[in-house]
């Protein structure tokens, strides 16, 4: 495409025929992402005819995002024989997928303000100002590392937090937004009778013991919800035997009608998270939407089947 005798191109010639700047064609020069092919004999550049299509490529990479190194390895892919392409792309996507969960938690936040009461603003102003835009869990995280049993099983803890914290939705409505700030307003508080204080079971059952009742735990709440969702009354069943049998095996115990009103006694007045659990329900559930039970509606369900008259003496002692 050149009309030189030797084929080659200066360095306003190619950028002319890819339509930059010979500011840009250098840039990508002295970066090594488009070399020249030699020197004049008065020291400029001069390009070989692969430059321009090697240019537009370039362009292209960078178009989509792609960071200099990331550009470098894809047109060394030739070359290497690596997927460098593919792994730059979905890098890419990854960061814009991030990118845009971060605007709508931004914009869902103004008009969490813009349509609030004038006398809510300042309130709304300070929660929704300690979210960062892109929301983060670590705050949730914390808490419930700090309030769960000291040596508990890591492999227990995790399948733990997996219940316990919410994901935040990539499309929050307003509402939603609110709720995760006040949740991680609530963790972030110092400590109150309310929030901070551990169940009577965290020191009688030890770290393994209070293991083998959080997986026996998240076993029952699924069983629960199966319940809650059909919308049945709290009953016996699958369901509460599991829940009992998890606190029985905690405390290397059995399952009996004796037992069954101790436990009763004991969760009826042990510190409860009832706030927690209910901003992690809003939280979850969109504008319209059926909220979908959390480990405290299904504990509250299980409690309140565990305290029936009936299911006291359904055990024999």
């Amino acid at each position: 495409m050149f009309m030189s005798q030797d084929g080659l191109c200066s360095i306003g010639e190619l950028a002319q025929s890819a339509g930059v700047t010979v500011k840009t064609v250098r840039f990508y020069s002295d970066r090594g992402l488009l070399p020249e092919a030699c020197r004049s004999a008065g020291g400029h550049r001069r390009y070989g005819p692969e430059a321009p299509d090697r240019l537009r490529l370039i362009r292209s990479l960078r178009a989509l995002g792609l960071p200099v190194p990331d550009v470098r390895r894809v047109l060394d892919e030739e070359a290497a024989g690596e997927r460098a392409l593919e792994d730059a792309v979905a890098g890419q996507l990854r960061e814009v997928a991030s990118g845009l969960k971060a605007l709508r938690w931004r914009e869902a936040g103004l008009r969490l303000v813009q349509e609030c009461p004038p006398g809510e603003r300042a309130e709304r102003l300070r929660l929704v100002g300690a979210v960062t835009a892109a929301p983060s869990t670590d705050v949730l995280v914390r808490f419930w590392r700090a309030w769960l049993p000291a040596r508990m099983p890591g492999g227990a803890t995790e399948r733990f937090l997996e219940v316990a914290v919410p994901r935040p939705p990539d499309e929050p409505a307003p509402a939603q937004v609110l709720a995760f700030a006040r949740l991680c307003a609530l963790v972030s508080a110092p400590c109150t009778g309310a929030v901070r204080p551990q169940p009577e079971v965290h020191g009688v059952a030890g770290a393994r013991g209070a293991a083998v009742l959080y997986e026996g735990l998240a076993e029952a709440y699924e069983l629960a919800a199966v319940a809650l969702r059909r919308n049945r009354a709290p009953q016996p069943g699958e369901a509460l035997d599991c829940f009992v049998a998890a606190y029985a095996s905690a405390y290397g115990t059995r399952d009996s009608a004796a037992f069954r009103r101790r436990l009763a006694g004991q969760l009826g007045s042990d510190p409860r998270l009832d706030r927690y659990w209910e901003l992690v329900a809003e939280v979850a559930t969109p504008p319209g939407g059926r909220p979908e039970p959390t480990a405290g509606v299904a504990h509250d369900w299980l409690l309140a089947a565990l305290t029936a008259p009936a299911v006291q003496g359904s055990r024999a002692g």
